[in-house]
């Protein structure tokens, strides 16, 4: 066998080890689909089929993703995202946004309210599987890291933390690995094409997901405050980090 699919395989089998999904959504034939093709792949799976059980679980729970749809009973999924997004607790929690509107403000609502990826019913099972994974391997690639410091901002990839001036910048997990993959190129530009393949996993890119980097570039500057100004749009091309310009 392959060298490379051999340590592909046992990264993705030490990811799976006690990970933890859960799955919200009032479809039980689909729930019961997703648990199966994760459960197959040695994933710990919790169901939820409303929001407030959703919030719950997720508390007492600590799940190490979540897969979410976005037309739920009660509290939508959207506004579930919301509630996460403000906890400190569950902030960089990763979340893969289900719905069955294609339409494209739908999708730039969940990425902007802090969605980390989406899928559009009906979609494949083993792709959302992949997706999960990708999400996953890239959170613990970066758990040996060292903390990067640019002016007053900080990197902690060990601990997944941000700080600006010393004040904790709460990222969700796709804010983070594209903050992360712009600071790793050193300066170099990096093109949407490029950054939805390095952070989403997205081999060809599509109109409305290159659309996706834009909403999640403008999210990371708007949470970096003061040091916004690192993340340079290059017009016609992509986008860049500058290590050495003055905040």
């Amino acid at each position: 066998m392959n060298p490379e699919k051999i340590a592909l395989e046992q990264r993705t089998e030490a990811i799976t080890m006690a990970t933890t999904v859960l799955i919200v959504d009032d479809e039980k034939d689909l729930v019961d689909l997703v648990r199966y093709h994760l459960e197959k792949e040695g994933f710990q799976c919790l169901q939820a089929s409303d929001g407030l059980t959703a919030l719950r679980l997720t508390q007492e729970q600590r799940p190490d993703l979540l897969v979410l749809d976005l037309m739920l009973p009660g509290l939508d999924g959207l506004e579930i995202c919301r509630q996460l997004r403000r906890d400190p607790m569950t902030a960089s929690l990763p979340i893969i946004m289900l719905t069955a509107k294609a339409a494209e403000v739908d999708r730039v609502v969940g990425l902007e309210i802090g969605a980390d990826d989406y899928l559009v019913k009906p979609f494949s099972p083993r792709e959302l599987v992949a997706r999960v994974k990708a999400i996953l391997r890239r959170l613990k690639a970066s758990s040996s890291l060292p903390t990067q410091r640019v002016g007053t901002l900080e990197v902690d990839e060990a601990r997944h933390q941000v700080r600006v001036g010393g004040v904790p910048v709460l990222l969700t997990a796709k804010e983070f690995d594209l903050l992360r993959a712009l600071m790793r190129v050193n300066g170099r530009v990096l093109s949407r094409e490029q950054l939805l393949e390095a952070v989403w996993g997205y081999p060809d890119a599509s109109e409305v997901e290159s659309r996706t980097v834009d909403v999640h570039i403008q999210r990371l500057r708007d949470k970096l405050t003061a040091e916004a100004g690192r993340i340079v749009t290059v017009k016609g091309v992509g986008y860049r980090f500058d290590a050495e310009g003055a905040t």
